[in-house]
């Protein structure tokens, strides 16, 4: 733990902390593998529909391939490792339990934006409760993330104070079926890390990612980790997943 110290004050500060370079060589050739079977899931998807847009993947320039771990037990050895137990206590605490996992990929020459948002407000936006505790999404990135491949661009906590406390309002934008929680960024901070890194980040922080000019795919894992499970408001079912990794600072389920 105490390699990340400095990344532990910043989150606490700002919302968001990186970890540069803290998944191994076998983890990214782990990730990237399942990463291009899950893009073809959508494309498969997206084919017996016969549409190109599904939700928020729009096919050849934006994808989100949810609950991979579920149908791809591999990706598991990620989610458990010794790693993200260390990112988890240096973010969230004490506690922490694997909430969501999802590839994000942007499609090269001209892949799509993504608008600013809380995580949290996807949540609220999708029918989940409003009153859940601020989580932590771990962006992962498989392919070295720039301004030009459309890396994730932040809005930290002392730039706009108010998401500390808890979620703007988020309007659904028509065409790409975002929503959206922001609309100026002169105050935001373009994350440029190379693959294998964490961007770590509250769910309150804004966040937002530029279209890829690059020619190749930018390709992300997104794992999210709750501080306490997710219940659904009047029926309190289960939203999600609520795999505890670290208990009481001990870590509890391994890979």
């Amino acid at each position: 733990m105490a390699r990340f110290e400095a990344q532990k004050e910043q989150f606490a500060t700002e919302g968001y902390a990186v970890f540069e370079r803290v998944l191994d060589g076998e983890a990214l050739v782990m990730l990237r593998e399942q990463c291009d079977r899950f893009v073809a899931r959508e494309d498969a998807r997206m084919d017996a529909r016969g549409v190109d847009t599904i939700g928020i993947t729009h096919r050849g320039k934006r994808y989100f391939a949810n609950e991979c771990q579920r149908a791809q037990p591999a990706l598991r050895s990620m989610l458990f490792s010794e790693t993200m137990a260390d990112v988890c206590r240096a973010t969230l605490g004490e506690d922490a339990y694997f909430f969501f996992d999802q590839f994000v990929v942007k499609g090269s020459e001209g892949g799509l934006p993504f608008s600013w948002h809380q995580d949290s407000g996807y949540v609220v936006g999708n029918g989940g409760p409003a009153g859940h505790k601020p989580y932590l999404t771990c962006w992962c990135t498989l392919d070295d993330a720039t301004a030009q491949n459309g890396t994730v661009r932040v809005l930290p906590f002392s730039k706009v104070p108010a998401t500390r406390e808890g979620i703007v309002p988020h309007v659904r934008q028509a065409g790409t079926n975002d929503l959206v929680g922001w609309t100026g960024d002169e105050d935001a901070l373009t994350v440029e890390v190379p693959a294998g890194s964490i961007v770590a980040f509250s769910s309150l922080l804004l966040h937002a990612t530029g279209a890829n000019q690059s020619e190749r795919m930018r390709r992300v894992y997104l794992a999210q980790y709750t501080v306490e499970p997710m219940l659904d408001e009047g029926t309190g079912h289960l939203r999600r997943n609520a795999i505890p990794l670290v208990r009481r600072g001990e870590q509890v389920t391994f890979a």
